[in-house]
């Protein structure tokens, strides 16, 4: 009924496959003896993700012969934590893990971030494998190895470049998630088609209605299409020392609003979006955007029905939030701006004041 599609993340000897088919999970745990002799994994969950498809992942590993401990932290971006990291690793001690065994990250981006560093930080770094649940996590946060926890002052300041074994995306797992959270993921999606590829961009404009609906079809093809971008990148620039920091387009406003609101009040994506949105105000102030394609971002975002409509936060407290932000370089801000629609600049040269002002346009032009 579904066709396996297959990439690969070239990294040399780090390289890995992702996987991408509907009803993958039953044949997860075939696809992990493939790169896997050990006898151990521990499975990285949450309650609400293990009660949907934890038993289905468990049988298909111990099916290949794999004994599964599991080990559930809760859900939610305020737990991507020190104190639920250690309580993981502690797991990881009791079930006796060795060097040969295996993490198993099965959920969203919460849970893939904080298991891959669980096994980057166990016995100086173990395999680790993502099963992400989510289309943010499918289409982003498990592909490239960037695995972090948050911190109080910043999101993502504790963290490693530690590459898995693989990538198996059942897009199935789509059809149980809350409908805010798959609008969320399509903000990472539109992403790519803002600074990578204008066909994509093209393409998600014009299917608009049938990526709204989940139709097999275009869940299909948007995540293909962000994993391929996203694997080209990151195959150029695994550690982001240029190419790579485009994927943060509309991350550094992001970050900082979510930490304002607690982690807990905006979604991740969404936050990503309306950064987007601020940041292609500022990409018009300096004439790397014109009027038109600023008004198709910003009209492609409603399409999808990502909310886009900034949070009343002040804006000198969201610019003070974003120089915590880990793009800053020499005490400058580094940002992604969208250069016409499919391709980007990284600037450096943007003041204080002309950061309040796309922030204030962001907020009072929506």
């Amino acid at each position: 009924m579904y066709s396996l599609r297959e990439l690969e993340v070239s990294l040399g000897e780090r390289s890995y496959p992702i996987y991408i088919e509907g009803g993958l999970l039953k044949s997860s745990g075939i696809l992990l003896r493939q790169v896997s002799r050990t006898d151990k994994i521990l499975l990285v969950s949450n309650p609400t993700v293990f009660a949907l498809y934890g038993r289905k992942v468990q049988e298909a590993m111990e099916k290949q012969g794999f004994s599964v401990s599991v080990a559930l932290m809760p859900d939610g971006e305020q737990y991507k934590n020190q104190e639920e990291a250690f309580k993981v690793l502690d797991q990881a001690v009791e079930a006796q893990l060795e060097r040969s065994s295996l993490v198993l990250a099965l959920g969203g981006g919460v849970v893939g971030d904080l298991a891959g560093l669980v096994a980057a930080l166990y016995q100086r770094g173990i395999d680790y494998v993502q099963i992400p649940t989510t289309l943010l996590s499918q289409v982003d946060s498990s592909v490239g190895g960037k695995v972090a926890i948050n911190h109080p002052q910043g999101k993502n300041l504790i963290g490693a470049f530690h590459q898995p074994r693989m990538v198996i995306i059942d897009y199935l797992t789509l059809a149980t998630l809350d409908k805010r959270e798959y609008k969320s993921g399509l903000a990472e999606v539109v992403k790519y088609g803002i600074i990578h590829d204008i066909n994509f961009f093209d393409y998600l404009e014009s299917h608009a209605e049938a990526i709204k609906a989940q139709e097999a079809g275009s869940l299909e093809k948007i995540i293909y299409e962000s994993c391929r971008i996203k694997s080209e990148v990151v195959a150029k620039d695994e550690r982001e020392t240029g190419l790579r920091a485009i994927l943060n387009l509309g991350h550094t406003f992001g970050h900082s609003l979510e930490k304002l609101g607690n982690y807990s009040r905006l979604r991740h994506g969404e936050a990503v979006a309306m950064g987007t949105i601020a940041a292609s105000f500022l990409a018009r102030e300096k004439n790397y955007l014109t009027v038109d394609e600023l008004e198709r971002i910003i009209k492609l975002y409603r399409c999808l029905g990502i909310p886009i409509r900034w949070p009343d936060f002040e804006p000198p407290a969201i610019y003070e939030g974003m120089l915590n932000d880990k793009k800053v370089i020499n005490h400058k801000l580094r940002l992604v701006l969208p250069r016409g629609i499919g391709n980007f600049v990284l600037s450096e040269d943007i003041s204080r004041e002309e950061l309040l002002a796309a922030i204030r346009q962001a907020q009072n032009s929506l």
